[in-house]
């Protein structure tokens, strides 16, 4: 049995891997090797099916609490991205100075990100570029930096990256521990690649900074701009903004899991989308409401996290996770290195899955809330997906918008974020 789950999950994996050559979507090869495992344990595992249920139902309640929870965060961020809200940031971007532009872009890359998600920042950030720098080379440096500088700036906040909402939600870590350990090390990883690459986009010849145009009606979704006045759209922001950071306060004064502070908050974004545009003609205020705002979330990749998460929890239910865990501490036995080694395969595959291998092959009793291990993991695989322009769904959408070449990548990109990983992992082991 354990056999033909292994196949199933790393045939399945390749098809993941290899979605564009296939031209097939990832959510369908996850969909499916997620029931397959479930449907082999149960046939072939020798435990009474009551006991696969109740498995199965256990770990169907943690993973429904991560996509409800990133259902609602996008569906939040796309209402502030409808509404133009985001332009309240961008129409600030005013500089001819190339060093300047860099750092500007990495902060605010950075910091938007441990918001919203590093996702959805690379998409903004990306429609913006194309306004601002109109050389396509150096355009392809700041754009790769941004992909360095949002996974750094997801990995310490517990909204800005998948993995690490998915190790905030299981309890593996918490927000202030977090925040506390992993943002000098991620500051650091997106430093030292600012740095490397000034020099480099200086030399060369760059025909068009915007300085005195504002960068504004940022669709960054591939959907369509509509007119918002200036005090609606500044309040969904404010309100969208305050109802992404007050997550993890709700979180820590309530105890309760985060997916219900986030559904509560979209209900109240609901409730003042519908009040702002009450009165409003059927033509105007629709695409501006949740319900059709709903329609436009890339519900694929829900669909795969649901699919990797069941298979994962399949192979910890089965106890293969448990067998890698001691394989690994007995080859290797250093967890610094097993995270450094994690953080360096998810710029091949996915860090969900990864991440998620990681929650079952550890265990809370033998490393508990905010341990090393967990801080380490949190950083490694956010940050460590920049390698390459396929680690990470940052890159992912940065290579499709941009047309990134995955050769172009590796020879200028891939040495930079390296260094900058490193830099923050040294800083991490010698300081933590």
């Amino acid at each position: 049995m354990e056999t033909a789950l292994i196949l199933t999950f790393v045939i399945g994996y390749l098809a993941i891997a290899l979605e564009h050559p296939l031209d097939i979507n990832k959510a369908s090869p996850a969909l499916m090797i997620g029931g397959l495992c479930w449907a082999i344990y149960a046939i072939f595992g020798g435990t009474e099916a009551k006991v696969v249920e109740h498995q199965l139902l256990e770990h169907f309640g943690e993973i429904a609490s991560i996509l409800f929870f990133l259902l609602s965060a996008m569906t939040i961020v796309e209402l502030i991205d409808a509404h133009q809200g985001f332009s309240i940031v961008t129409d600030r971007i005013r500089t001819t100075s190339i060093t300047q532009l860099l750092w500007i872009i990495a902060i605010l890359a950075f910091f938007l990100s441990a918001v919203l998600d590093n996702l959805t920042t690379t998409i903004v950030m990306t429609s913006i570029l194309r306004k601002m720098v109109k050389q396509r080379e150096a355009r392809l440096y700041f754009i790769s930096l941004v992909v360095i500088a949002a996974n750094a700036g997801g990995a310490w906040s517990p909204i800005g990256d998948v993995t690490t909402t998915m190790l905030w939600i299981g309890g593996q870590v918490t927000t202030v521990s977090l925040i506390v350990h992993i943002l000098i090390p991620s500051l650091i990883c997106m430093v030292v690649p600012v740095l490397i690459m000034t020099p480099i986009v200086k030399k060369i010849p760059i025909s068009g900074v915007v300085s005195d145009e504002t960068v504004a009606d940022v669709g960054g979704h591939g959907h369509a701009v509509y007119e918002v006045s200036k005090g609606r759209r500044n309040t969904i922001f404010i309100t969208g903004i305050t109802a992404l950071i007050l997550v993890p306060v709700i979180k820590t004064v309530t105890h309760l899991p985060p997916f219900i502070a986030i559904l509560m908050n979209l209900g109240i974004m609901w409730l003042v989308t519908e009040l702002v545009h009450r009165g409003e003609e059927k033509h105007v205020k629709d695409p501006l409401t949740v319900v059709n705002v709903i329609r436009r979330i890339d519900t694929p990749s829900v669909l795969f996290f649901a699919g990797i998460l069941l298979a994962v929890a399949c192979l910890q239910s089965t106890g293969i996770l448990t067998h890698l865990a001691q394989y690994l501490d007995k080859a290797i036995g250093n967890l610094t290195v097993i995270s450094f080694t994690l953080g360096l395969l998810s710029a091949i595959v996915d860090n969900v899955p990864l991440v998620a291998a990681a929650m079952g092959m550890y265990t809370l009793e033998a490393h508990p809330v905010d341990s090393q291990l967990w801080q380490l993991i949190a950083y490694c695989a956010g940050t460590g997906g920049s390698c390459l322009i396929i680690g990470s769904a940052a890159g992912v959408a940065a290579m499709g918008m941009e047309r990134i070449e995955f050769i172009w990548y590796a020879k200028k990109i891939a040495w930079i974020a390296f260094l900058g990983y490193l830099g923050g992992m040294l800083f991490f082991i010698f300081v933590f």
